[in-house]
């Protein structure tokens, strides 16, 4: 391709809204990945990478003119700006999520970092990223020197006064320059991007103040967190979330933010928690129990129980404090959410309780002998599934009072108890009659019922109707023998 041609593709390119351009990369990458149409790709993606760095593109060194690949140019180059990007983005690392999780104050998307570093290399800061990305270049390997160190610093300054300006509700068609950063998600970002490299110094130092661990979040350790809050700085409403994140990712049980917030208002009243700053606190431990409780639910649709013990048990003990230790209103907006939790978590629960004895039930049943065919089988996936299931309603009759599954549960427990007590007598007892070509059918449904008594009954009882199982094989055995 000519050099002219290169360069309207390069201006063609450049036009292109920032989500547009990370798309293309996106799908040239794995053009490339695949091994499709690689020449026309790694053109693309070589346009797109010098219009992403935007003004900071460097003049190509001696090597890279004479074709050896220097670290930083080329096929690296997308790699080191990836890596100069993040060290302008490290006080943002505690607050990113990932993907489409619904945002909460004090939470920056992830996804909207580079459509951020692309506008600052483009309009905001274009002579600082060139500082930077020079200073940064120079540092090669040898980690981050001092003066990369102060490069890093100047530029989440500059950053963060370009995001203000641009922020700011006076002046210019703010709608249209926005727009330019990237899409909503991305604008809504913006602000508490500034914000947080604005005041680094201040997170980096709260976070030197409090502890690193709290089990407990007691009195004491209220009374130092709150004394490290008290910089003029850290309570601003754009900040202050930023503060209280700090702190629910060194609580054991997160939902216990809410300390401060009562701790503060003097009262554990909702309305006079609201009136403070601090009301926020009650917002972030709501809208993380919401996060969960959608965690909850997608695992138990999927099948995933790994998890589910533990998630019930956060959900509960976090639903049980914002209820014990709050004055809630049914009708107020906190109390509504808070509702809606529980009412969330009884709805996923609920169905998947419904399903368990039916699912046990197909595997115990029992079948004349005439209606088991030669070779009749039990799939031991469905088994585990099944134990995984009984095991999941014994976790939920733990934390059934709190989270409004209390009746469906102890129903649920008590007909599995029941039904699988006397299946398993009943398969105990065929085993020692019956035709002989159904026995291994039987024997399966013994060995799936006996894992059944484990989870609902304990290990003795489990134990107990294995050597059953075994003896009535045995005495089927020497029966046959004697006849």
């Amino acid at each position: 391709m000519s050099q002219t041609s290169k360069e309207r593709l390069k201006d063609y390119l450049g036009q292109l809204p920032p989500q547009a351009q990370a798309l293309l990369m996106r799908e040239f990458e794995r053009a490339i990945e695949r091994g499709e149409d690689t020449a026309v790709a790694s053109l693309v993606l070589d346009a797109l990478r010098k219009v992403a760095r935007g003004p900071t593109s460097v003049e190509p060194s001696p090597k890279a003119a004479s074709g050896t690949k220097e670290p930083g140019t080329d096929d690296d180059g997308r790699r080191r700006t990836g890596e100069a990007a993040r060290l302008l983005y490290r006080p943002l690392e505690p607050f990113l999520v990932e993907g489409s999780t619904p945002l909460r104050p004090g939470q920056i998307r992830r996804d909207s970092l580079m459509p951020v570093w692309q506008w600052l290399a483009r309009d905001g800061t274009p002579e600082q990223i060139r500082e930077y990305e020079a200073a940064y270049e120079s540092s090669g390997e040898s980690g981050i020197s001092k003066e990369l160190e102060i490069a890093v610093r100047k530029l989440q300054a500059a950053a963060a006064d370009a995001i203000f300006k641009i922020t700011s509700p006076v002046g210019g068609d703010k709608q249209r320059t926005l727009a330019r950063v990237g899409p909503p998600n991305v604008i809504e970002d913006l602000l508490p991007i500034g914000s947080v490299l604005h005041a680094r110094e201040a997170l980096d130092g709260f976070a030197s103040r409090i502890p690193s661990y709290m089990r407990v979040f007691g009195d004491s350790q209220i009374a130092s967190v709150c004394e490290a809050l008290n910089v003029p700085t850290l309570q601003t409403p754009q900040l202050l979330p930023f503060a209280l994140t700090l702190v629910t990712q060194r609580l054991v049980a997160p939902w216990q933010i809410i300390r401060i917030a009562t701790k503060l208002a003097a009262s554990d009243d909702e309305i006079r928690v609201a009136a403070t700053p601090y009301g926020i606190a009650v917002t972030i431990a709501l809208h993380d129990l919401f996060c969960l409780a959608s965690t909850l639910r997608i695992d138990i649709r999927r099948a995933h129980f790994a998890n589910v013990g533990d998630n019930l048990k956060i959900l509960h003990d976090g639903i049980r404090g914002l209820r014990t230790e709050l004055d809630l209103r049914n009708d107020s907006t906190w109390g509504k959410q808070l509702a809606s939790i529980r009412a969330d978590i009884s709805n996923a629960v609920q169905a998947e309780l419904d399903s368990v004895p039916g699912r046990v039930r197909r595997i115990l049943r029992q079948r004349a002998d005439k209606d088991i065919p030669v070779g009749a089988g039990i799939d031991g996936t469905e088994v585990d599934e099944v134990v995984a299931l009984i095991d999941f309603v014994a976790v939920c009759r733990t934390y059934a009072s709190e989270l409004a599954i209390n009746e469906v549960t102890l129903r649920t427990y008590s007909d599995l108890q029941q039904y699988v007590e006397h299946a398993t007598e009943a398969l105990v007892q065929s085993l020692r009659g019956g035709d002989i070509k159904a026995r291994a059918y039987r024997q399966m449904q013994a060995a799936a019922a006996v894992r059944f008594c484990e989870v609902l009954f304990g290990h003795d009882y489990a134990s107990l109707m294995s050597r059953a199982v075994e003896n009535a094989l045995t005495g089927e055995r020497k029966s046959s023998r004697t006849g």
